[in-house]
């Protein structure tokens, strides 16, 4: 693969015009459904139609290891990566329970298990076998980075092909959070004591010694921050690489895609600093209890849906936020306009 970015569509402008016009004729005073308005705005310029729809939406979650999780820096050990795997297969998790509430359309993606994975529902795109251990050395090749951006826009590819009007992209990796923060540090400049948290729970001195790690890392990696592949290969992992192609993916196809919560916004940074025309396609589903989360949807400019102090993953969060894209679009298809309801419109007057 030469280029990680395939061609994004620009949004359509004169769609989006006719809406917000459209959208002040419904029997309501303009603007008082406040941002369920301008997210209708903003699916109708990314969709190009006036009645957008988003409808079934798609879930894919990428699954891999990290080299790093030998240093002890997860409450929880590597092998609960394919434990978790085999659990959302099995229609058990969190991500699972949410997708069925919103008729989700759930691929399960092994990008980078570091065990070998068997059974039916995987989709098996493995790049290798985990991340090396960025405490160490790098954590991919650049062709492995770009071989696990592939793996994401394939599987954006077949969820637009199966008829999904909105992607969500969700991850599980044990020690994904160590490396969004060192990706994030990395990217923002931003001191890595103001991004560490819990992840999966540590805390006390085992949160200490995370930060000491990803602070370690970054002066033994020396990503360049204007190089965000450079960034990805150095610091990142395998699913994270997954999910900014399935992001850049679902855009080339004109699919709104609702963003989960702090490695899912890491992700989406990346993504954002490789291809920027990516970034209107991009909703932001809920603010993550992970101290860093506010730090990468500031630097994305980003208003999230929720704030549920949630930090879960899986791209739960985001599945929770999909019912307010479909508000947006319901308000539009099903509300009267003024004239049909014969209602007195002052503001026409």
């Amino acid at each position: 693969m030469n280029d990680p970015s395939p061609l994004i569509p620009g949004l359509d402008a004169a769609c989006a015009g006719r809406v917000g016009r459209y959208l002040d004729t419904l029997t309501k005073p303009p603007g008082s459904l406040g941002r369920l308005e301008s997210l209708a705005v903003t699916l109708a310029a990314i969709t190009g139609e006036d009645f957008p729809r988003v409808t079934p939406p798609g879930v894919v979650v990428f699954a891999a290891d990290h080299g790093v999780a030998e240093e002890g820096v997860s409450a929880f050990p590597q092998a609960v990566t394919a434990q978790m795997v085999a659990n959302f297969v099995a229609g058990g998790a969190a991500i699972n329970v949410f997708a069925r509430r919103i008729d989700a359309r759930l691929e399960v993606v092994d990008v980078g298990v570091a065990s070998d994975l068997s059974g039916p529902g995987i989709v098996h795109d493995k790049v290798r076998p985990g991340t090396r251990n960025l405490a160490r050395e790098n954590a991919m090749a650049q062709h492995e980075t770009r071989e696990a951006i592939a793996v994401g826009r394939r599987a954006a590819e077949r969820a637009a092909k199966a008829g999904c009007r909105c992607l969500i992209v969700g991850e599980m990796g044990i020690a994904n959070t160590t490396a969004s923060t060192a990706m994030l540090a990395a990217l923002t400049d931003v001191p890595v004591a103001e991004l560490v948290g819990p992840g999966t729970g540590v805390a006390g001195d085992a949160l200490v010694k995370k930060q000491a790690v990803i602070e370690a890392a970054l002066a033994a990696r020396a990503a360049d921050p204007g190089d965000p592949m450079d960034v990805l290969a150095r610091l990142g992992g395998l699913e994270i690489a997954a999910m900014v192609g399935a992001y850049l993916g679902a855009a080339a196809s004109r699919l709104p895609i609702l963003v989960d919560g702090f490695i899912a916004t890491v992700a989406a940074l990346t993504a954002c600093r490789l291809e920027p025309s990516l970034r209107p396609y991009l909703i932001f589903g809920h603010r993550s209890q992970e101290p860093g989360h506010d730090r990468a949807l500031a630097a994305l400019d980003a208003a999230p849906l929720l704030d549920f102090s949630l930090r879960l993953g899986e791209g739960s969060g985001a599945a929770l936020a999909f019912p307010l894209l479909e508000a947006a679009t319901a308000m539009l298809s099903e509300m009267a306009t003024f004239a049909d309801a014969g209602v007195d419109n002052r503001e026409a007057r």
